[in-house]
């Protein structure tokens, strides 16, 4: 059930990048899509540690 955690994690990050590249740069909701990427990114190196971890054991 990870592998498909990381494909939903990966496919948020890939919608949000593409979310900001559409973005005006002076757009006021960039500053919202930039910390939901940031927290998608941290989310999907959560998941990755976690399978690499569960690999190991």
């Amino acid at each position: 059930m990870l592998a498909v955690e990381l494909y939903r994690s990966m496919k948020q990050v890939e919608e949000l990048e593409k979310r900001l590249e559409i973005l005006a740069p002076d757009a006021p909701e960039k500053g919202q899509v930039l910390d939901e990427l940031r927290r998608a990114k941290a989310e999907r190196e959560r998941i990755r540690a976690m399978m690499e971890g569960a690999k190991y054991s």
